[in-house]
């Protein structure tokens, strides 16, 4: 692919991210993706002849590895998992209040509008909490956990964090991301 249509196709994959983060999957027309990405629409279908199922497929992948790498960064940079928790909800909150809370979980609009009718993007939702989840219990097993018990503990934390990223975008407040944070020190105390 040339680097014009390399770039063409980043634009619009960085815009369907953007606004399917803030507004969901349903809320997001082609239209909108195509003006904020400043590309021309034959753009669009050339570079995603899957149309928007398969935009927003690769624009949560793509979204999905970029939460996974800043979490194993702060994994490998965290003396603990308690630490590594506090700077991810920490990041979240930051993340959510600096964009005055429309985004939250780049993935979550679209698990919870999808994933009964579209096959295909429950997939790619579930594989990105799956990596999301496997280096929460990778990094609680290198803390000492068994590694039943670490998968149990790490879905719980990110259950947390994903229901407290809901409730901070709805209540527009830090809060919740706050009460998950305490929460999330007394069981990693143990």
């Amino acid at each position: 692919m040339a680097v014009k249509g390399a770039q063409t196709r980043a634009r619009l994959v960085d815009a369907a991210r953007t606004l399917i983060e803030a507004r969901g999957y349903h809320g997001t027309g082609l239209n909108d993706v195509i003006a904020a990405g400043s590309a021309p629409r034959g753009s669009l279908y050339h570079h995603f002849p899957g149309g928007k199922e398969q935009l927003t497929a690769e624009a949560l992948a793509v979204s999905g590895r970029e939460v996974t790498g800043v979490i194993a960064e702060l994994a490998d940079s965290a003396p603990d998992t308690r630490s590594l928790m506090e700077s991810v909800l920490s990041a979240l909150a930051d993340r959510m209040e600096e964009a005055a809370y429309a985004k939250g979980c780049p993935v979550a609009t679209v698990a919870l509008e999808v994933s009964a009718a579209n096959d295909v993007l429950r997939q790619v939702c579930a594989d990105v909490y799956d990596g999301w989840q496997r280096v929460l219990a990778d990094r609680l097993i290198a803390d000492g956990r068994p590694a039943a018990d670490a998968e149990d503990l790490a879905c719980a934390l990110l259950a947390l964090t994903e229901g407290a990223l809901v409730l901070s975008r709805a209540r527009r407040s830090r809060e919740p991301m706050e009460q998950v944070r305490r929460t999330a020190r007394v069981l990693l105390s143990g």
